[in-house]
């Protein structure tokens, strides 16, 4: 049967590349969004350097999982001058990214309440404004420079939202491994395997097509072969553009796809248990591998291209994600047998979960 496969953003990548900024720009007013200690390490200075007078404004106060409270008077404040800027510049990792994502559509009325009412109720949402998006990420993993989901978290109502709009995809992604040297070797880590997590959920997904799969297995491999030695060596340039190279080609193939059981899993341990994302996403994979294999044989056969032999490939992947630093068992991070056993069964009813492979068959059964 026909594929498609569909990404709009113009990437450019390479140690360097912020350089380029100016150009992409061609003069048109910009806000940036990124995060506080983007000040501390003289980010923000360099890009008033790079961009001037087009440089008009500087939110700097995104935190980790946007949620709903924080983001209302960043939206409406924005909003508030609908003319003072065309693009929105997004620098960071994908908290930075989503938070743009979410500023970048403008309701009629400038309020935010009305775009998260759209959300919680499940209705279309038409922005009536628009920003162009830019997005320059500081981490290696998030692969939202190349998709168009922001992810937007209600804490008080224990809720996440997917923004998901034709609108929300980057024009321009810009990839500078010289840009991560700073990241700390927890976040390189969380970031490294939430691209991990992104590649091999677009492989064991109902929407995979052949193009999202080599863009996967590439990514699979690559990472395998180089966070593990960057872990060793966050200073190495060379090994943070082959990360932040593997990162991209997750995106690529997740931007398709989007991602399924693992990432639906996620969810409620970040909610619940506040594991940071990439964790939370990345600890189930080897369970949920092993409930992939046996499911499809051209799923099985694109697996063992990112894996090898699947006989022991969960193993692997355990061995490997465990040899982090990070566990991989429910019981590792406090979840009882049962309670995980029923978060499973709900993940697997979830927009992400119903993406996974063994959902479909079960249901076509």
């Amino acid at each position: 049967m026909p594929h498609e496969f569909f990404n709009p953003v113009h990437s450019v990548y390479g140690a360097g590349a912020l350089s380029s900024l100016p150009r992409l720009l061609a003069g048109r007013k910009a806000v940036v969004v990124t995060f506080p200690e983007a000040r501390q390490i003289g980010l923000v200075d360099r890009l008033r350097q790079l961009l001037g007078d087009s440089l008009v404004g500087v939110i700097d106060s995104v935190l980790p999982n946007p949620d709903v409270a924080e983001l209302q008077p960043l939206y409406e404040q924005f909003w508030s001058d609908p003319q003072a800027a065309e693009v929105l510049i997004a620098v960071g990792g994908g908290s930075s990214i989503d938070t743009a994502k979410a500023l970048m559509v403008g309701t009629e009325s400038g309020r935010f309440q009305d775009l998260v009412a759209a959300l919680v109720a499940g209705r279309p949402f038409a922005p009536a404004r628009l920003k162009t998006l830019i997005a320059v990420p500081t981490t290696a993993g998030t692969g939202s420079e190349v998709t168009p989901w922001a992810t937007i978290w209600d804490r008080n109502a224990q809720k996440k939202y997917s923004l998901h709009l034709r609108e929300t995809w980057p024009s321009v992604a810009i990839v500078d491994p010289q840009l991560m040297l700073s990241l700390p070797a927890s976040v390189t880590l969380q970031s490294g395997l939430d691209a991990l997590s992104h590649a091999l959920e677009s492989i064991w997904n109902v929407n995979s097509n052949a193009v999202s799969d080599t863009f996967a297995v590439a990514a699979v491999r690559e990472i395998f072969d180089t966070l593990p030695r960057l872990m060793q060596n966050l200073n190495d340039v060379d090994l943070r553009g082959r990360m932040a190279l593997a990162a991209l080609k997750a995106g690529m193939a997740f931007s398709n796809t989007r991602t399924a059981l693992a990432h639906s899993i996620s969810y409620e341990m970040t909610l619940r248990y506040g594991l940071p994302h990439g964790i939370a996403c990345s600890f189930p994979l080897p369970m949920v591998l092993q409930r992939a294999l046996g499911q499809d044989p051209a799923r099985d056969a694109v697996l063992e291209q990112a894996l090898g032999p699947l006989a022991q490939a969960p193993q692997r992947l355990s061995a490997f994600i465990e040899s982090l630093g990070v566990r991989t068992r429910f019981a590792d991070y406090g979840v009882a047998d049962e309670e995980a056993s029923q978060m499973v069964a709900h993940a697997l009813t979830g927009a992400r979960g119903r993406n996974f492979i063994a959902t479909a068959h079960k249901e076509a059964a």
